[in-house]
This record gives C-alpha cells, sequence and structure tokens, in this order.
C-alpha cells in the first residue's frame, strides 16, 4: 500500500477519541467531593467495569509498542511473566483482598506500617513511587516515538500534550473517570489488536500456516531457552520473576489494590481481579504474535534499514493499513497510554496524600487533603513528562526488557517484606528492619558490579570487583531481593521478642475466620434441623 500520511478520516477518528477522553474527565467532575470519591469512586463502580480497568491498567503502549517489538527480534520468552500472575492470583487473591479491605484505608503500604512499622511502610511506598516514575516515562516515551514516526510530529510536543491530557482528566473526574475510560480504552486495544493480526494474516502470502512455518525456521516461537541457567535470559529465570511479578503486583501494587477497595463487596473486588487478569494475558499474547507475525510478513517484503524494532509495528500500521483503520488503531494507541498514565497518576496521588502528606500535616480537613491531592496530581504529571522528554533524549532499544528490569531492582524486596507480614506471626518490626538494610546493601552491590557505562567499546563496570562482581541476569536481582527479605527478615526477627499482631493482618487469621464461618454455619443448618424435627413431632 505504501502509504505514509495520515488522511482526514484518521484525524477526525483520533480527535474524536481525545474529545471522548477528556468529555469523560468532566462528566464525573461534579462527584470528586471528597478524597474517598477522588480515589475510590464511593462504591458507584460495578465490579465487570473494574475488571476491565485493571486489564486497562495493566496495558499500555508498552503492551502496544514493546510486545510486538519483542516478538519481532525474538521468542515468546517475556510472555512468561505474564503467565506466571494467573497462577498467582488464583491461589493468592481469595484472602489478599478481604484482607485489604478490611484492614487498609487507602494507601496498600498502611498494611505494611501495622505490621512492622513505620520504616517498612516508607521503604515499601518510595519503591512503588519510583517503579511508577520509570515505567510512565517509558510509556510516554514509545507513544511520543510511535507518534512520532508515523505522522513526523515533535516528540517533546507529543509527550508534552499527552502528559497534559492525563494530568486534566486525574484533575477533573478522578478515579470514576479513569475507570470508565479504561473501559472504552480495553475494547478499543483488543478490537485493534486483532484487526492488525487478521490484517497481517491476509498480507503474508500462506496465511497463518506460513507465518508459523517461518517464525519456527527462525525461532521465534517458544519460551526458551529451558536451561538452568541464571545468568541469561531463560524460562526459568522468566518464570520464577513473574510468580515474585504476580504477588507483588496483586499483593503490593497501590494502582491495583486501589481497585480492590472501589468495588462494593469482597465477592466483587474478588471476581474483578480474577476477570482483569483473564482478559489481560490473552492481549499480551495478541500483541507478542503480532511482533511474531510482522517478523514473517517482512521475511516477504523489503523493510527500510533505517527501521528498527521498535518502529516495525508503526511502520505496518502506516504503510499497509487502510485510511480509517489507520486513525482507530492510532487512536486506540493513544488511548492505552492515556488510561494507564491517568490510572498511575491517581495512584501516586493517594499515596502522596496517605503515606506523606496526612503524615506531615494530621488532622486537617478531608477538603485540604483534596486540594493536595491534586497538587499531586499536577507535580507527578510534570516530573512524567520530564522523565518522557529524558527518555526521548536519550533514545532506548529493547524496551520491554529494559522495563522488566527496572521493575525488578525498584521490587526492592517488597514481595519478601508482604510473605513475612502475611505468613510469620514471628516476624517483627526490628527484624524486617535489619532485612530491609541488607536488602538495599545487596542491591547496590549488584547494581555497581553489573552496570557498565561508557560509550561503544570504552564501556567499564562500576564497581569491578573480579570473580565477585554480579553476574546472574538482572530479573533474578529482584527475585534475590525477596529471598533475601524473607530469610534475614526471619532469622533477625528471632533475636527479638515476639510481636503481639491483629489476627486480621495474618493469613492463619484469616484461615481462623473461615473456620468460624463454616461452624457457624453448621450450627445454623443444625438448628435448622433440629427446630424442624421438634415442629413434626409436635
Amino acid at each position: 500500500m505504501n502509504k505514509t500520511a495520515l488522511g482526514a478520516v484518521d484525524y477526525g477518528i483520533i480527535t474524536i477519541v481525545i474529545m471522548i477522553t477528556l468529555y469523560m474527565g468532566l462528566r464525573y467532575a461534579k462527584n470528586q467531593t471528597s478524597t474517598h470519591s477522588f480515589f475510590s469512586a464511593r462504591g458507584r463502580v460495578p465490579s465487570w467495569a473494574i475488571g476491565i480497568s485493571l486489564l486497562a491498567t495493566l496495558i499500555s503502549s508498552v503492551t502496544f509498542l514493546g510486545y510486538p517489538s519483542e516478538g519481532y527480534t525474538s521468542n515468546w520468552i517475556l510472555l512468561v511473566q505474564g503467565l506466571m500472575v494467573p497462577i498467582v492470583l488464583l491461589v493468592s487473591i481469595w484472602f489478599i483482598v478481604p484482607m485489604y479491605r478490611k484492614v487498609i484505608g487507602l494507601s496498600t503500604y498502611e498494611y505494611f506500617e501495622k505490621r512492622f512499622g513505620s520504616f517498612a511502610r516508607y521503604y515499601s511506598s518510595i519503591a512503588f513511587v519510583l517503579r511508577q516514575f520509570s515505567g510512565m516515562g517509558t510509556v510516554l516515551y514509545l507513544l511520543a516515538v510511535a507518534l512520532s514516526s508515523m505522522t513526523g510530529a515533535n516528540t517533546f510536543f507529543v509527550i508534552a500534550c499527552t502528559g497534559a491530557v492525563i494530568i486534566t482528566i486525574n484533575l477533573l473526574g478522578g478515579l470514576e473517570a479513569v475507570i470508565w475510560l479504561d473501559v472504552f480504552q480495553g475494547f478499543m486495544l483488543f478490537l485493534s489488536g486483532v484487526i492488525c493480526l487478521v490484517l497481517i494474516f491476509f498480507a503474508v502470502d500462506g496465511g497463518p500456516k506460513q507465518i508459523w512455518n517461518i517464525a519456527e525456521a527462525h525461532h521465534r516461537t517458544g519460551f526458551g531457552p529451558y536451561t538452568m541457567d541464571f545468568k541469561n535470559l531463560t524460562f526459568i529465570v522468566v518464570a520464577i520473576n513473574g510468580l515474585f511479578y504476580g504477588i507483588q503486583k496483586y499483593g503490593t501494587d497501590q494502582t491495583v489494590v486501589q481497585r480492590y477497595l472501589t468495588a462494593k463487596t469482597n465477592k466483587g473486588a474478588i471476581g474483578a481481579s480474577l476477570l482483569g487478569i483473564l482478559l489481560t494475558v490473552p492481549v499480551w499474547a495478541l500483541f507478542m504474535f503480532i511482533g511474531t507475525a510482522l517478523f514473517a510478513y517482512y521475511t516477504q517484503e523489503p523493510l527500510p534499514s533505517t527501521i528498527n524494532a521498535n518502529g516495525v509495528f508503526p511502520y505496518f500500521i502506516m504503510t499497509e493499513l487502510p485510511t480509517g483503520v489507520v486513525g482507530f488503531v492510532l487512536a486506540a494507541m493513544i488511548s492505552a497510554a492515556i488510561c494507564s498514565l491517568s490510572a498511575d497518576l491517581n495512584s501516586l496521588a493517594a499515596v502522596g496524600v496517605e503515606d506523606y502528606y496526612k503524615k506531615i500535616k494530621p488532622g486537617k480537613s478531608d477538603r485540604t487533603y483534596l486540594k493536595s491531592s491534586r497538587w499531586i496530581v499536577v507535580f507527578s504529571g510534570v516530573m512524567t513528562i520530564a522523565l518522557g522528554f529524558v527518555y526521548a533524549y536519550l533514545g532506548s532499544e529493547g524496551i520491554l526488557g529494559v522495563i522488566f528490569t527496572l521493575y525488578a531492582i525498584f521490587s526492592g524486596g517488597i514481595v519478601g517484606i508482604f510473605l513475612l507480614g502475611l505468613f510469620s506471626s514471628r516476624a517483627n518490626e526490628k527484624g524486617v528492619n535489619i532485612a530491609i538494610i541488607t536488602c538495599i546493601l545487596f542491591t547496590a552491590y549488584a547494581l555497581l558490579t553489573s552496570t557498565e557505562i561508557g560509550v561503544g567499546t570504552e564501556k567499564h563496570i562500576l564497581l569491578d570487583l573480579g570473580k565477585f562482581n554480579f553476574t546472574h541476569h538482572k530479573l533474578m536481582l529482584g527475585v534475590y531481593s525477596h529471598i533475601l527479605v524473607m530469610v534475614i527478615g526471619y532469622l533477625a526477627s528471632l533475636f527479638f521478642p515476639k510481636p503481639t499482631i491483629n489476627e486480621n493482618l495474618l493469613y492463619s487469621g484469616w484461615l481462623k475466620i473461615k473456620r468460624e464461618e463454616k461452624q457457624n454455619r453448621k450450627n445454623e443448618q443444625v438448628l435448622k434441623t433440629d427446630h424442624k424435627n421438634y415442629q413434626e413431632v409436635k
């Protein structure tokens, strides 16, 4: 087809979608009269919408562009991380959701303080903030690079405009607007992915069967290598990392936990969580396979040498899709970034107010806290735009791998703290504080002895300790930090008195409640049976 410019219809579709996005913010603005409504929508959102919102929160322009890029250059190994999440969720969601809804107000990290004190809370929330900003800057960068290559728009201009839109939506509509935008965007993203994949199927000579043959012949299928190698990117590395990622995302991430609190009931929150991940995994797989299909297509068709892996999917969209479809796909891409970033901004504001501002300025009116929430939204939005500028200035290759690595680094043993809090009544504040400090030192050692700096061939490791350098893959850094915190935290706790703990903070407490509920139901059934027998005798 070889067209490279957007038509009037394409621009019209994109404009309509952006207008709908802004309308959502305006529509729900009148409901944002308190911090409770701004951050949790006061139970006004149905569970199915929260589930789709979780889908939209977990996918963004990283999914839209990062997964096709990875599928184009490699096999499906990085998809393994996402495939581990349902396993974790099906085991843990039944007690994590009711626990959070019972023991915290808004911030996830309130649980960490109740269990292990203020140091654990601030360490966890700071790690969350660092992860959010690193990811949000990347989302803006990917979107800007894609739109710049497709439309010729200035990269920095795209970053600034997108950032302004997400700030506006959050300031006006709060979480309620974000969730309903997520519903709209979720359908758009999935439909755009299906359309693109079907069109690639028809574009490749030989169709899906030939795509598979080409991909298999060039080692673009499967999840290997399957060796027990922790120094390189292997199945075992991504699978183990994925298990901890699942616990971290659904057990300790403010963006997700906030959705639990938005639902009207425990059952609704659990159902929303299951719906969200059951929708998310197929979407991740869909966009990964788009990259595989594009690889097959461009073995048959010439690809300009100036197009790198991150630019292959945008190039296909601009040169091969018909007018109108291009606009719809770009609108879905923009919407995905806006919705994901809007959710991130809202969660950052929630943590900023609950974990920091209320501690610094206790006893203020809710109106004051709501005003401060909006200022935090603006500050976080501006910081995200600035990070997007930095990414755009420096440039990046293999962005999906970079994101996974940053997430592993900034996980900082959070899962270890969480699991100790849930499953060990012996773990205490002093023991966990020692573990956190040990984890910080270990993370610093691993980064300094494995990170190269320099240009071209003139690169050197920041701290070269020879055979004592950290040589394992950086995805394992997060895994080791979690294990380190669990082991050191438990052992160090043995040197201090056993703490007095609210049973609601423990998994054993949840089990006790479930057993009591079960026994009460049995007792009620016995009473009903006895009453019925008495009536019959009488």
